[in-house]
């Protein structure tokens, strides 16, 4: 994550990428991670290539290398536990974890609908990833407003 992909953004977008980019890079085991707006749109990635890195910066990154395959992933899991949660009449859901032989992929609620997902590998320390994870949602989720969410989301669509 380089500030060539923060340019021209408020100062509580390029904290969000700092963050972010701060999660991938200090935490043992993890992958990619991804912001995903309730409606299911990627608002912040690992990404180099999605936040206007050059390509080289690009390291092994998960799902197929794609931000918008976490995305859709970290969507499709927060519709389904909060559905489940509904059925159950389980309250709201806060963090889901689904372990695989080759990784894990972890969710958690972040404000309003939106939602952190985080791809790990395989022997990542999972209340490592869980803890820190919860310091994102902690410091990100009184700024996500509207506003912001909207600037995250056209700046992702002009890297595209």
């Amino acid at each position: 994550m380089t500030a060539t992909g923060t340019f021209g953004l408020s100062t509580e977008a390029r904290n969000l990428h700092w963050l972010l980019g701060n999660l991938v890079e200090e935490v043992p085991g993890v992958r990619s991670v991804a912001v995903v707006s309730s409606d299911g749109l990627l608002l912040l990635s690992s990404d180099p290539a999605q936040c206007g890195a050059p390509e080289e910066d690009h390291r092994a990154t998960g799902p197929r290398g794609s931000s918008a395959d976490l995305a859709t992933i970290v969507s499709g899991i927060g519709s389904l536990t909060i559905g489940a949660a509904r059925l159950m009449d389980g309250g709201g859901v806060k963090q889901t974890m689904v372990a695989m032989e080759e990784g894990s992929v972890f969710v958690m609620s972040i404000s309003d609908g939106s939602l952190l997902g985080v791809h790990a590998t395989p022997d990542c320390d999972m209340s490592v990833v869980a803890y820190h994870m919860a310091l994102f949602v902690g410091r990100a989720g009184h700024v996500l407003t509207p506003e912001l969410r909207s600037e995250l989301r056209k700046s992702m669509e002009s890297t595209q």
